[in-house]
């Protein structure tokens, strides 16, 4: 067969779909993860396009998975895999019960339960050939401080990205685990929000005295928070961070040293945050 109408057979092939199997980009696909204490979890998972990490999405109290449709876009765009999950008692994970009938103390209580939520979703991961250190927990507000309970039992995680984290919510602490974990941590809050502001600002300096230089980035914005600060302000940041989240030991900047902290674009910009006091 010559050259010329070799090239016209494949084009037909491709036109009729007969060869689309071989050249389609991957496709987000609805699966169920099984927790260890018998939750059926609606989950959303996008297979990676190249890229050798994975995120777990966790989203802030009274949300879903589907308030990550932008991030997850700008995900898989980049050719991350992702599972996007509605932790239990929320969005299409309320087989066993709703969130709002959840109680609100207590250190057992059902949101603290949320880590073996993270738990199946990290095991769904491995199975697909990731490896702890190739996936990373982002979550916002309540999903936030899942994620950083969590990797209290998951210490070989790849990173944290904290998106307006506090110390407590709804008993689940973040603190104590952060005071252990030794990889990459993002944390962004915003600076108009005054005592979630202070709270991340703590949360910053306890996984800076764990982890060390350079792997602690704090992102800063003056409105918005949760998943509006993510979409509106730092997305792109994050995704850097995500390819390369540990930064150089000491980057000097207008005659100081600012080797753990970023901002957006349109945001604060210069907030280096201590330990503050009421």
């Amino acid at each position: 067969m010559g050259g010329t109408s070799f090239k016209k057979h494949l084009l037909a092939f491709v036109c009729m779909g007969i060869l689309s199997p071989v050249f389609a980009a991957p496709k987000e696909e609805t699966v169920t993860l099984s927790t260890q204490d018998n939750w059926n979890l609606s989950a959303l998972y996008m297979p990676a396009d190249g890229k050798e990490t994975a995120l777990v999405l966790l989203h802030d109290l009274g949300k879903h998975k589907e308030d990550f449709t932008s991030f997850k876009k700008a995900l898989a765009k980049e050719g991350f895999a992702y599972v996007a999950v509605d932790l239990r008692g929320h969005g299409q994970s309320t087989a066993n019960g709703t969130y709002k009938t959840f109680a609100k103390e207590g250190m057992d209580n059902p949101f603290n339960k949320m880590t073996y939520d993270v738990q199946a979703a990290v095991e769904f991961l491995q199975k697909k050939g990731f490896t702890p250190g190739q996936i990373f927990l982002l979550g916002t507000g309540l999903g936030a401080n899942v994620a950083a309970k969590t990797a209290g039992v998951l210490p070989d995680i790849g990173g944290l990205a904290l998106i307006s984290p506090n110390v407590n919510i709804r008993d689940v602490l973040s603190i104590p685990s952060l005071k252990l974990y030794k990889a990459d941590v993002l944390i962004a809050t915003s600076a108009g929000d005054r005592k979630g502001f202070l709270e991340a600002s703590i949360l910053r300096n306890v996984a800076f005295l764990s982890t060390g230089d350079g792997r602690v980035t704090f992102l800063t914005a003056y409105d918005f928070t949760g998943h509006e600060l993510l979409d509106k302000y730092i997305t792109q940041s994050v995704l850097q961070w995500v390819k390369t989240p540990h930064k150089p030991d000491v980057l000097q900047t207008a005659g100081f040293s600012q080797n753990t902290d970023s901002a957006p674009a349109n945001s604060s910009g210069g907030l280096i945050p201590s330990v503050l006091a009421e």
